[in-house]
């Protein structure tokens, strides 16, 4: 009986009094809406990789190379500007850092791709969770989709 008024209590404590508010939300919009300005362009770039796509290894490994290429310098002008809330200088430090993991990690698969070996691109994981994950939900919490990481592509 005691276990059902608990979990009764936890329900409407979640259901009506727990904050809504994602937790990577930031307080800056402007610098959000100044990042997905950003983005939108990279995007465009990194779709017209993907268009070149092809079965050579040396060729798909250039291709990961330059769109890798095209989302540091993306990172590079999104840290050009800090956003100007306290929890959006606390936390998209701690984004742009596993983005750069995951650039890291790219450009290791291409250095793969190069040697011959087309094996499946492999991503690390953060507190158990893919880096592509945690990256994409940061630029979904705060309105900036077209700053998430590609997905299911060449580049």
């Amino acid at each position: 009986m005691a276990a059902i008024v608990v979990m009764i209590a936890f329900w409407v404590w979640a259901l009506f009094f727990a904050s809504k508010e994602a937790v990577n939300k930031i307080g800056d919009t402007a610098w959000s809406a100044r990042a997905e300005g950003i983005c939108v362009d990279v995007h465009l770039q990194l779709t017209t990789l993907d268009a070149q796509a092809s079965d050579d290894l040396t060729v798909r490994a250039d291709l990961v190379d330059e769109s890798t290429d095209l989302l540091s310098q993306m990172l590079d002008d999104l840290v050009a500007v800090t956003p100007g809330d306290a929890k959006g200088q606390g936390i998209v430090p701690d984004w742009i850092a596993e983005y750069r993991i995951l650039l890291q990690d790219r450009y290791n698969y291409a250095d793969r791709l190069r040697a011959g070996e087309n094996v499946p691109f492999t991503e690390t994981a953060v507190s158990g969770v893919p880096i592509t994950e945690r990256l994409e939900k940061f630029a979904l919490d705060n309105e900036m989709p077209t700053c998430a990481p590609p997905r299911g592509s060449v580049v």
